[in-house]
């Protein structure tokens, strides 16, 4: 199973005065809705993401970004959970709306025996998450190109060996659509038709389906 424990502290301008709440309470509401990331969690990577945001008059969440992150996945997991929790959040009538609030927010694994994981080993994956990253991009442009029929057939060989490498395999994609389904089931459409099309433009037809069902 997986865990993960959430760390949360509102600032503003070091004000006395009320601050915005979020309905049910914001640990309670990441606990419902977080989906460990992939890479993260295959590698026992945790940590503390800080993300800075501000709340409308209406409660909605804008203008959102990670403050300060771990460098993996797990930063785009703590940014889509505040993205989620927009219109749950009771903003009191004097509460300056520009001003930004703070969510550091812990991530925290349990049941993976990651204490038996030697620290160098996670540094060296988190150094490699960027790499990856970046490799996954030109995989994902060869394929949207492949799409268009822009593309250099000779070159695409080169790219299913480079999937193959990085471990972007069937496997992984069917996690990934599953992770795409828990984020239907949460109302987040945005969230789950970014892993659906992560897994269409990694050259794989497994998530055309449920594009087609659902992000239209």
């Amino acid at each position: 199973m997986t865990k993960i424990l959430l760390a949360f502290f509102v600032l503003s301008a070091f004000t006395l005065k009320a601050q915005p709440v979020m309905k049910g309470g914001l640990e309670k509401f990441v606990t419902a809705n977080n989906i460990y990331p992939r890479y993260s969690l295959h590698n026992c990577i945790q940590g503390t993401v800080i993300i800075s945001f501000k709340v409308n008059k209406g409660g909605e969440v804008y203008d959102s970004k990670v403050s300060s992150g771990i460098g993996t996945d797990l930063d785009d997991e703590a940014l889509r959970l505040i993205r989620m929790s927009s219109g749950k959040w009771i903003v009191p009538q004097d509460h300056d709306t520009t001003v930004s609030l703070i969510a550091p927010i812990k991530f925290n694994l349990s049941g993976y025996d990651c204490d038996q994981k030697n620290p160098e080993e996670i540094k060296r994956a988190i150094i490699a998450y960027k790499t990856s990253e970046d490799l996954a991009n030109s995989i994902q442009n060869f394929y949207k190109n492949k799409e268009k029929g822009t593309y250099r057939k000779e070159e695409e060989p080169r790219f299913v060996a480079l999937k193959e490498e990085l471990g972007y395999n069937d496997d992984y994609f069917k996690e990934r659509i599953s992770d795409g389904l828990k984020k239907i089931k949460q109302k987040d459409k945005q969230g789950a038709c970014e892993d659906f099309l992560f897994v269409k433009y990694m050259g794989s037809d497994l998530a055309n389906e449920m594009l087609e069902k659902y992000c239209k």
